[in-house]
């Protein structure tokens, strides 16, 4: 081996990774096998610490053993020991190579068309990068809708955008589909000035019509957002990184991206301020770091955060490799559960309701539209007056009276 293991070390990294004993005995067990498989061929045990040698190992080692007529599902044990065997060497300060694993969904590779669609889009356009996904996506699934009917992009007919605009329908939200039809429009544009298509069918898209502030945001009462967080049991695993995460989301109206995206530089302990980064807009605010939310930070921080987690990000992943938390899958799940514990249902329960719930106190408290447009970061005044349609304590203040 080209690496002498410190065993206490990797098991105490997993004990302070919240593992349990019997993850812990598991691992130890796949861990030493695993070292002591690549001992005995020479192979150096840091550059084996990949999926494909673990594999390899599964395939030599016990893929044909069997149990009860049965292969045994036993191969994503040493695959999980390894990479947390991987993940202990490197917070232990060791160059260990990338994890390379299957993936579970394979993203197909984007055709030269889409390509230079997104880069006329990036430098043309000045299209934010990481909203081209969109681009990307729309563009892609409308050529492949062209190869099902067996037609090129330069005999593309209006028939053809009609019948693709009605299948985004069946699958997807009006507002969806307004915003998809914008992006097949500017696609049709730049196919016409590439000359694939001879003439610019961008206004023959017919798009769903939403009217603008159709109706207000959708917030929750704010004794509905208390009851929420009364719901996080900060003793059980993962309660105190939800509460505070919960906690800064409702103080500050943050939504997924500006939470997930909080950095342990952004905290000023000193100053008891916070930097919030609104990757929507690129607006930077420095907001004040309110005496609760500082509270249930340091709490989180000095409990549950593994001290040796080596992404830079607030709150991460209680699994291994403790990577920054997704923005939004995981954050809505956790949201869900614990508004079902505190017995509040509803049926716009998303990442963005305690935004939505906080702008909507701050203007019935009085806070003028300014001032709630810079914490949310927003560029336009426009943006925020929305939220004047959900403050209904306001709005009832300023009714006019019914004539008798």
């Amino acid at each position: 081996m080209d690496v002498t293991i410190n065993w206490e070390s990797i098991v105490s990294l997993w004990r302070a990774s919240g593992r349990t004993p019997g993850t812990i005995q598991v691992y130890a067990y796949w861990a030493r096998r695993y070292a002591t498989y690549c001992g005995a061929r020479g192979k150096p045990l840091l550059a084996a610490l990949t999926h494909a040698s673990v594999a390899k190992f599964v395939a030599e080692q016990v893929g044909g053993r069997r149990r009860r007529g049965r292969v045994p599902r036993i191969g994503s044990a040493p695959s999980n020991a390894v990479r947390a065997l991987a993940c202990a060497l490197g917070a232990l300060g060791m160059q260990v190579p990338a994890w390379r694993g299957p993936s579970s969904r394979s993203t197909p590779t984007p055709s030269a068309i889409v390509r230079g669609f997104v880069e006329y889009r990036l430098r043309q356009r000045g299209v934010a990068k990481r909203t081209t996904w969109v681009d990307a996506r729309v563009a892609s699934a409308f050529l492949g809708f062209l190869r099902s009917r067996k037609r090129r992009v330069a005999d593309t007919r209006v028939v053809d955008l009609d019948d693709f605009v009605l299948m985004l329908a069946s699958k997807s939200a009006p507002k969806t589909v307004a915003g998809e039809c914008s992006t097949l429009r500017a696609f049709l544009r730049y196919l016409h000035a590439t000359d694939r298509l001879s003439a610019d069918l961008a206004a023959c898209v017919a798009a769903p019509r939403i009217r603008r502030l159709d109706r207000p945001p959708r917030a929750l009462p704010w004794r509905d957002v208390l009851r929420i967080l009364r719901a996080i049991d900060v003793r059980r695993p993962l309660g105190r990184r939800d509460f505070a995460l919960f906690m800064m989301m409702a103080a500050y109206g943050m939504g997924a991206g500006e939470v997930c995206a909080l950095t342990l530089d952004d905290i000023d302990w000193t100053a008891k301020t916070v930097l919030v980064r609104r990757p929507k807009t690129g607006v930077v605010t420095l907001l004040p770091l309110l005496d609760p939310v500082a509270g249930a930070l340091a709490q989180y921080l000095r409990d549950e955060r593994p001290a040796h987690a080596q992404d830079r990000a607030v709150f991460v992943t209680s699994q291994l490799p403790h990577r920054r938390l997704a923005c939004s899958t995981t954050i809505r799940h956790r949201l869900h559960g614990y508004a079902r514990a505190a017995g509040v249902h509803s049926d716009f329960l998303g990442t963005h309701v305690f935004r939505h719930a906080h702008a909507t106190r701050q203007i019935e408290g009085g806070a003028s539209v300014k001032v709630v447009g810079d914490i949310l970061g927003h560029r336009r005044p426009s943006s925020t007056s929305v939220y004047t349609r959900s403050a209904i304590l306001r709005l009832r203040a300023v009714a006019l009276p019914v004539p008798r």
